[in-house]
């Protein structure tokens, strides 16, 4: 039996050497992968002494040859392919162990990998005859099963080829990123995922569902650790990203300590603040009853002045926080067994959003929440107060979180109504107001896209909204805005909407 070794990442390729040696397997290899087995003392035969032909063009051309390749791609159950194969003294190889030049590390021309690939993707298609290893964590296996069996169960070598098409797809899919050179909506999009995490159940207790990553990657939530709490669902996962958005969002606006409550990727409660404890109860105090099995998300380590405040109020499925004082955790457990408790790092930054339509995918860049106030523009005769423009600033960035038709009432860093994801705008208004409750009175209200007609501004005015902040661009933009001032009341066009559907 004979194998053909050529890795770039040697992790463990020492070891699964010597164990094919004991077991009676010849060793090809080429390049570095030859010199740290011969120094390892196993008995390698070099690449150059099956082709014949030396390595050329500084290492771009080694096992690209037919005594290579025919000895990988002979289909051994076709007397035709074994009767080449002695014509032209090939001898065949059951094996190949090849992980490509890690490309992704250190994009260049020069880490563009050939002669891997195509040893990869031979071996992988005559995946009857011959096994193929790409990952290192396949190597015990391998190994357990060649001692046990003496050789690899059809099984485990099309698993391995399989693994190994996707190792090659991920590779191309890098280069072509590469090449791409930052265009955010190239002419095709190559999405190359390994899954993260299994989800407990889908979107609903029927469906399953899992977490992936882009390969290669470490996105923020590699790095989060839980705590507490049953295993993560599809939504635990697609809500506790909601709100750890917002959280930062909002933080990074104010360089403030952030609080949010999420309810089915909603925000249902927004503040910023000095103090987490009265942040916390502030933001809490928006939506009491929306607040029931929702998510909480704060930019600040957790302390015990907030966790009495949050044992009184309503159960939250999941909070996931930097970081916990001591005996938190443990206050939380006892008190609230079923939340789930994470731990997270600093929020990545999205390249491009992807959603799925019927036969496809609608890509597009990032949206970029809260516009610069230098930006903005107030169309009213009545200018902001300085507290009414902080809650205006406030007011639309929390809207930007919020599905569409988003209307968001604030006062004093507080969101204190929020209406989400009606058909019309008015009806978006009236729910944002009733939950307000006169409590957003000398505020901002926050429009996500501009209003048609002034009866928008007549609801924000009859709310208690001092200023209204909008992107503006309608037809009736006069009418809207002669009607704000004879109201009374500010506005500012930001130029910019922010539908989130």
């Amino acid at each position: 039996m004979r194998a053909l070794i050529s890795v770039y990442d040697k992790t463990g390729i020492i070891e699964t050497a010597k164990a094919l040696a004991e077991l009676g397997w010849d060793i090809v290899s080429s390049g570095g992968t030859a010199t740290a087995l011969n120094e390892a003392g196993v008995d390698v035969t070099p690449v150059e002494e099956v082709t014949q032909s030396p390595e050329m063009l500084d290492g771009r051309v080694k096992t690209l040859h037919p005594n290579i390749h025919g000895g990988i791609l002979a289909d051994r159950s076709k007397p035709t392919h074994l009767e080449a194969l002695n014509e032209y003294e090939i001898e065949p190889i059951d094996l190949v162990i090849c992980n490509l030049y890690p490309f992704r590390s250190d994009p260049s021309v020069e880490l563009i990998d050939i002669g891997g690939p195509t040893m990869v993707r031979a071996a992988a298609k005559n995946h009857d005859s011959v096994g193929i290893v790409v990952d290192p964590n396949d190597y015990a296996t391998i190994i357990a099963e060649l001692s046990d069996q003496g050789t690899l169960s059809a099984d485990t070598r099309r698993q391995l080829a399989r693994t190994a098409f996707a190792h090659t797809a991920a590779y191309d899919a890098a280069i072509v990123e590469w090449l791409d050179d930052g265009d955010p909506l190239p002419p095709t999009l190559h999405l190359a995922l390994e899954k993260a995490d299994e989800c407990r159940y889908g979107e609903n207790p029927h469906q399953a569902g899992a977490r992936y990553r882009t390969i290669s990657s470490s996105p923020w939530w590699d790095a989060t650790v839980q705590h507490e709490g049953l295993g993560l669902s599809y939504l635990n996962f697609f809500d506790a990203d909601a709100a750890w958005r917002i959280a930062h969002d909002l933080a990074n606006a104010a360089d403030q300590v952030a609080v949010a409550i999420i309810k089915h990727a909603n925000p249902c409660g927004a503040a910023i603040g000095d103090n987490l404890a009265d942040v916390y109860q502030r933001a809490f105090d928006c939506d009491p009853r929306s607040a029931f099995g929702g998510i909480v998300a704060t930019n600040q380590v957790i302390d015990l002045a907030t966790v009495e405040i949050i044992e009184q109020a309503a159960q939250a499925d999941l909070i996931i926080a930097p970081g916990y004082e001591d005996g938190v955790i443990e206050r939380i457990r006892a008190k609230r067994k079923n939340t789930r408790i994470l731990e997270g790092p600093a929020l990545d930054q999205l390249n491009v959003q992807v959603r799925q339509i019927t036969g496809g995918w609608l890509v597009q860049t990032p949206h970029h929440y809260g516009t610069q106030r230098d930006s903005w523009t107030v169309v009213t005769e009545r200018q902001p107060e300085p507290n009414e423009w902080e809650d205006a600033e406030f007011a639309w960035r929390v809207a930007g979180h919020v599905t569409s038709n988003a209307i968001v009432l604030a006062k004093d860093r507080t969101a204190w109504g929020i209406g989400a994801g009606q058909q019309n705008r008015v009806e978006s208004g009236q729910i944002a107001a009733s939950k307000a409750d006169g409590r957003a009175t000398g505020g901002a209200c926050a429009s996500d896209a501009f209003y048609p007609f002034p009866d928008g501004v007549e609801a924000a005015a009859e709310a208690g909204a001092a200023v209204v902040i909008q992107p503006g661009g309608a037809m009736r933009d006069e009418d809207v805005i002669a009607r704000a001032n004879e109201l009374g009341i500010s506005m500012i066009f930001t130029g910019e909407r922010q539908f989130r559907h």
